[in-house]
């Protein structure tokens, strides 16, 4: 059994792979399945370690972005995918799949491509409430498509599409709450807020919380994943700013919190701060309130469309960009904090938005289609 995944370049599109990947491993131990052979095929491979421990084999294929506008890159780009669509088909072609899975992004390309030329099966999963460009295209092949929020099923094909959530890493789907603030070194009686920029960081919300750290702090405690090139600075101007040095040690920024770390946090925390990605899926699944400040310009204003999918379910709210400023971001976390109605009812409708299954229905639809081809 050979299976083929494909997706890129960013961490939304990488590790859900690797949640699918792992669930298909159990699955088929438990039905005494042959033991799969997955590969990766991407412009880079993200994540070397996560790759090797999980026995995916990588190999590189060339792909270039799609932008919507007028840039000279795009000259360069259209040369990547075309070297890229050349080495895919003959990659796919010696490797031969029993089915590609693909996490779409500019990076699935040139793969899923091969895939329909050569007449394999293929499953697509859509993260955001609305189709990526090469999500749409192959939406109109796939033999089925899974989708992380209901609205995006008026997107697609009727009859293919399953709405399964967004499939998260087993190693941080699951908080660890006991000893967490031991492990965070913070104090048990005092709430703790974290932020969450996605894996870089983000400049906008960093900005913002350093603004507001003096009137936070005497309040909460902060957690606030800076990402590793902007911790440096964060960790400098934080320094100057907090005045009161008794309430230093309550603001902890990190460059990037591992599965560990996250996991602590996620158990330690009472509020999270965050963009409008894949986390919000973990944060879902959590069961924690949430404030949600999209990127403005992200590609189809997806982000815009995610955050507000996900706070009609009741489970976070939002503050766009232009509206955010350290005043009305510390008005909105004492809303949510000061009302034990408003902050129940945020928890619960995390924990009724959240697929924890995402994972295994995608990996048993990935195993079936391969068993069903292969009977034919």
């Amino acid at each position: 059994m050979k299976i083929l995944f494909t997706g890129g370049g960013t961490g939304g599109h990488f590790y859900p792979i690797i949640a699918v990947a792992q669930q298909i491993r159990e699955v088929t131990k438990e039905k005494k399945l042959i033991e799969p052979e997955l590969h990766f095929f991407a412009p880079s491979p993200y994540n070397e370690k996560l790759l090797f421990d999980n026995k995916i084999y990588f190999q590189k294929i060339s792909a270039g972005k799609m932008r919507g506008y007028f840039s000279l890159l795009n000259v360069i780009d259209y040369f990547k995918t075309g070297l890229g669509i050349v080495s895919a088909i003959w990659k796919v072609f010696w490797l031969y799949p029993d089915v590609i899975f693909s996490k779409g992004g500019y990076g699935s390309f040139p793969v899923v491509l091969a895939g329909r030329i050569l007449g394999i099966p293929i499953i697509i999963h859509e993260s955001d409430s609305v189709p990526g460009k090469v999500n749409a295209w192959a939406a109109k092949f796939a033999e089925k498509i899974a989708i992380s929020y209901p609205e995006a099923a008026a997107e697609f094909p009727k009859g293919k599409v399953a709405w399964t959530g967004n499939p998260v890493r087993r190693e941080i789907g699951v908080t660890s709450s006991q000893g967490a603030k031991e492990y965070l070194n913070l104090n048990e009686n005092i709430p703790v807020i974290f932020i969450v920029g996605g894996s870089q960081g983000s400049k906008v919300i960093n900005d913002v919380i350093l603004d507001s750290l003096n009137k936070l702090l005497p309040n909460f405690q902060i957690i606030h994943q800076v990402g590793e090139k902007n911790y440096d600075a964060v960790k400098e101007i934080s320094d100057v700013l907090i005045t009161d040095e008794n309430l230093k040690i309550r603001y902890k920024p990190f460059k990037y919190l591992d599965d560990l770390a996250m996991r602590m946090t996620a158990g330690a925390s009472d509020l999270v701060i965050t963009r409008a990605g894949s986390t919000l899926f973990e944060i879902s699944l959590w069961g924690l309130p949430s404030i949600i400040i999209p990127i403005t310009e992200s590609n189809g204003n997806h982000q815009r469309k995610n955050a507000y999918t996900y706070s009609r379910s009741g489970a976070g709210t939002v503050i766009v960009e232009s509206n955010l400023s350290d005043d009305i971001l510390i008005a909105e976390i004492n809303r949510i904090m000061d009302n034990k109605d408003v902050y129940d009812n945020m928890v619960e409708s995390a924990k009724q938005f959240s697929r924890p299954q995402a994972a295994n229905t995608i990996a048993e639809a990935i195993i079936d289609l391969v068993l069903s081809h292969n009977k034919k």
